[in-house]
This record gives C-alpha cells, structure tokens and sequence, in this order.
C-alpha cells in the first residue's frame, strides 16, 4: 500500500479567498459571518458566513466553461487552482510530472447548484424559457467535471455526496485510491453555495440554524451552554494529494500524510446522531488503527462542532469513548466558531486547518467559549490559540443521513 501525502490546498470562505487568507483570519480572531437579513419573517436565522460576490474571483475560468458551472462549482474550481498552484507552481505543470490518466478527481457537494435549478425554474415558468445550459448548470458533478477539463485529469473521477461529512469522505476515498495504486494525484475536496431564499429557509425549518438574533458571539459558540444552533456558510476547500515516493522524486513540497481514514454511518436518523454513539466512535477507531497509533499520540483534534445542542454533546462523549482516559489530554477546537459551517466543505477547510496546525505549531482556539456547557468538558482551548509542536492530527465531520468520517493527518516523517 502507498503512502499519501498532501502537496497542495486552497478555498475560497467569507474569512478569505484564499486558504491563507482564512487562516490569518482566524489567527487574528475574525469571525466570517454577520447579521444578514431576508424579507420572509419564516426565516428565523440572523447570522450567515456568505462568500461576497465577485467577478474578478472566476476571470481564470474560460468563458465556455464558466458559464455551465453554477456559484459552488466555480468556487469549487477558484480552490482548486489554488491547491495545484501550491503543489506544482503552475496547473499546466501537471503534464511533466504525471501522465493524464494517473490523476483524478473528487468533488463532492451536499446540495450542488440547488440555488441556480431554483433560479431556472422560476425564469422558465415565467418566460417558457429557462437556461440552455441548466441540465450541466444542475448537475451535482459538474465541479468535478469541470476540474478534470481544465486540467486534462482523465483518471478516478467521483463526486462525494454526504452532507456535512462530503469534504473528509473525498478526501478519504481520494486517500484510498492513491493508496491502493488507482492513481498518483488526486484533487479533492468539497464546496457548497446554499444562499437562496428557498434554500435557507429549508434548513432554517429544521430547526437547525442559529437562534440568535443580535449578537455574533452568540451566534456560533460551540460547546457552549448557550448554543442554538449552526451558522450556515458558503465556500470551497480543495486538496491536493500525491503518492509519497514520486512526490519527492519529483521534488514536491510535502505539507502532511494522510495516514488513517474511518467512515461509518449511522443508519438512525436523517438528521440528528445515534444516541449510541457507535458510529462516530469506530470512524475514529478505524481511522487510529489504518494509522499505527495509539489515541494518546494524537496532539490535536479538530471537532465537528456545529455549536448545535445535540451535536456537540454527542461529539464530546463520542471523542471520550473513543479515547478513554487521554481524552482529557488532547486540545481539541472547533474553527466553525471562525467560519461557520461550510456544509459540504467544511471537512475538507478543516483538513486545512490541520494542516497549518502542523506547519505553524499552532492550534486555534475555539472562539465564543465563554460559558462552557459542563457535559462538553474537554480541553476545547476556549478563546485562546495554543503553541504546540504536534505530530499528528485528527480531523472529525459528521452529517445529515448519518455520515460519520475521521482522517489522521500527520507530519511527514
């Protein structure tokens, strides 16, 4: 079996265009999300981490292409370039190192261009005409296809549709692929874009957003006994993974190995985690043993933790069980307190940030962890970043329909 490494990564969050530019963000304590309005008084939810629109963000997408991707997918792309621009200086530079069949990619999205179809739909019922790219617009792989024409990546080619657990799964199963000798390189990643009106107030119905009307602090506090609910966010996050051994034979900067992967769903609930916790335990498990190491040797852990009463509770007993008596040990942070919750993407933002937890020696904090719920007593660093040279990281998303995934991302050694 191959080793895995990470040789390049962008996204595109309201805390940055780019995944450096969020990383300071949160560095500096920046929260990505305001109060933002819609008209519908059903709407309850105050507080959205929205991406600005842009044009200038997509001029490197030729027109032709551009105009059959919908608002996630050219997100999707804007990260990507990024990650290839990290790992091979120039996207074009693919070609000297791999042939075309050898590269892949994974893109998955919870929703796709669920905005757009809704817009196409309303624009056909009005005119009798709708969009002559609406049937590629709406295609939930699109972002996935549309890497892999840019870029001549003719190899392994899926798109993950898992919720809020899409962006660890493809990059998990592009971990597995690679390992298994399928391909060399591989993209992957997740981006979601869920700013319509219909589609806020679909998940605002669920009683899942944030309760809050006033004050951001209070808006995403995971952990907190004050929490309410998540603040939904807009983005994209790529990967770039390459097979260890022509990676340096190449000469490639290595920013990490992917070393365990475990994922396991629920089958108990579309919406809220077992209560038996097994899952989400033995995803953990399965990720430390494909990763030869013990949970002590895991120095820190990024949470799922979606400041929502249940999730965040069942989080905290699920890491205990898994973890035994060194759960205590370990720092462990949720940085949807800095992004909100990027749905789909928000696995793969957070590989990121483990990734910089491991390059920098620093571990963000968990912001507006001001009244701490006494069953979440983990050491979840409130409101203070931590200098720490660690080794090893864990990377844990859960979602809708009862994904659960974890990824070991450690130094290379």
């Amino acid at each position: 079996m191959r080793r895995v490494v990470v040789t390049g990564y962008g996204a595109v969050t309201a805390l940055g265009e780019t995944a450096g530019e969020a990383w300071t963000s949160i560095m500096n304590g920046v929260m990505g999300y305001s109060k933002q309005g819609f008209d519908n008084p059903d709407i309850k939810a105050k507080f959205y981490a929205f991406v600005p629109e842009s044009k200038a963000r997509y001029k490197a997408i030729p027109k032709a292409i551009q105009r059959c991707l919908p608002r996630f997918a050219k997100n999707a792309v804007v990260a990507a370039r990024e990650a290839l621009d990290m790992a091979f200086g120039d996207p074009q530079r693919i070609a000297d190192h791999y042939a075309a069949h050898d590269c892949g990619v994974i893109i998955g999205t919870g929703w796709g261009g669920v905005d757009q179809s809704n817009e196409i739909h309303g624009e056909y019922l009005e005119t009798g005409f709708g969009n002559p790219f609406g049937s590629l617009i709406t295609m939930p792989s699109v972002a996935t296809g549309a890497c892999s024409l840019l870029w001549n990546l003719r190899g392994y080619q899926n798109t993950v549709n898992a919720a809020c657990a899409t962006g660890t799964i493809a990059i998990g199963d592009a971990f597995e692929i690679i390992r298994s000798g399928r391909a060399r390189m591989m993209l992957a990643g997740g981006s979601e874009t869920l700013v319509g009106e219909t589609n806020v107030w679909n998940i605002d119905v669920l009683n899942a957003l944030s309760k809050e009307q006033t004050h951001p602090e209070l808006a995403c506090c995971p952990f907190d006994r004050r929490r309410s609910g998540f603040v939904l966010a807009e983005g994209a996050a790529v990967v770039c993974l390459e097979e260890y051994e022509h990676a340096v034979h190449r000469g490639a900067r290595i920013l990490g190995e992917i070393t365990g992967y475990g994922n396991y769903s629920d089958a108990c609930d579309f919406t809220a985690p077992a209560e038996d916790m097994a899952s989400r335990v033995k995803s953990i498990e399965r990720a430390l043993i494909q990763a030869n190491v013990k949970p002590g040797q895991i120095g820190y852990i990024n949470a799922h933790g979606t400041s929502t009463p249940l999730n965040d509770l069942n989080e905290t007993n699920s890491i205990k069980k898994a973890f035994g008596e060194v759960a205590w040990d370990i720092p462990v942070s949720s940085t949807k307190s800095y992004s909100g919750h990027l749905i789909s993407a928000a696995g793969s933002f957070e590989t990121i940030i483990c990734l910089k937890a491991l390059e920098t020696g620093t571990l963000p904090g968990t912001r507006n962890l001001n009244d701490p719920d006494p069953e979440c007593d983990l050491n979840y660093l409130a409101n203070g970043h931590v200098q720490a040279d660690v080794d090893r990281t864990l990377n844990l998303s859960f979602g809708f329909g009862g994904a659960n995934a974890a990824l070991v991302i450690e130094r290379v050694r």
